[in-house]
């Protein structure tokens, strides 16, 4: 009878929740998710999707040609896990780092990812603006529509308002307030094209907050 033990018999399984994580970003080809969970091996990675599935977590559909591929996407159940991923990253900053961490395996668009779902509203409360983001061989984009903020894999479907490249250094500096938008611009850490307010607008509201504010997700 109990909603938590029912909830973890669909998603208490090791992985699967990560399976979860990537598709928050949007669709993704079965070897877009073995790709970015390499570890967890393709048995296992066809096991969970084919429960997720049954659970009516995921779905999968063809995409329309040219592509013709099969992807895997949220429900609208699936959806619905959102704010429960963003209360676990927004919990897990306050946990310390594993010491060997493998720093080349980190991914900016999972950091835009927690930093989307911890963003103030009141900050992108009165805007409608889509941020592109090419970090080393990353490409993704964030979207901030009235109070909602959130990142997708991929190129931005329509122009966007503000393209940055950078490196994940830069990308992390600006994120946690070391670098400004002005000086990033400046000392030609980023390749900006878009006006400078929207630049510095984008990392006010992509902004890694220190906890207890980081975790006000959790406190809710």
């Amino acid at each position: 009878m109990c909603s938590v033990a029912r909830a973890l018999d669909v998603l208490g399984e090791r992985w699967t929740l990560l399976v979860v994580r990537e598709l928050l970003l949007g669709p993704k080809r079965f070897t877009d998710l073995l790709n970015a969970l390499p570890a967890m091996g393709s048995n296992r990675l066809g096991d969970r999707l084919t429960g997720l599935q049954a659970a009516g977590v995921i779905a999968k559909r063809t995409l329309p040609p040219p592509a013709a591929a099969q992807v895997y996407e949220l429900t609208e159940s699936g959806e619905r896990l959102r704010p429960a991923i963003y209360c676990l990253g927004a919990w897990g900053w306050q946990l310390p780092v594993a010491q060997n961490i493998d720093h080349e395996s980190a991914r900016a668009e999972l950091i835009a990812l927690g930093l989307a779902g911890t963003s103030p509203p009141a900050l992108s409360a009165e805007l409608s603006e889509t941020y592109e983001f090419h970090v080393a061989d990353e490409c993704f984009h964030v979207t901030a529509t009235r109070g909602v903020v959130a990142a997708h894999s991929g190129p931005a479907p329509v122009a966007a308002d503000l393209l940055v490249e950078c490196d994940l250094h830069t990308f992390l500096a600006l994120a946690t307030g070391e670098l400004t938008a002005s000086q990033a611009a400046r000392r030609g850490h980023a390749i900006v094209r878009g006006e400078a307010a929207v630049f510095a607008r984008a990392f006010r509201v992509l902004s890694f907050r220190q906890t207890p504010e980081h975790l006000r997700l959790v406190e809710a």
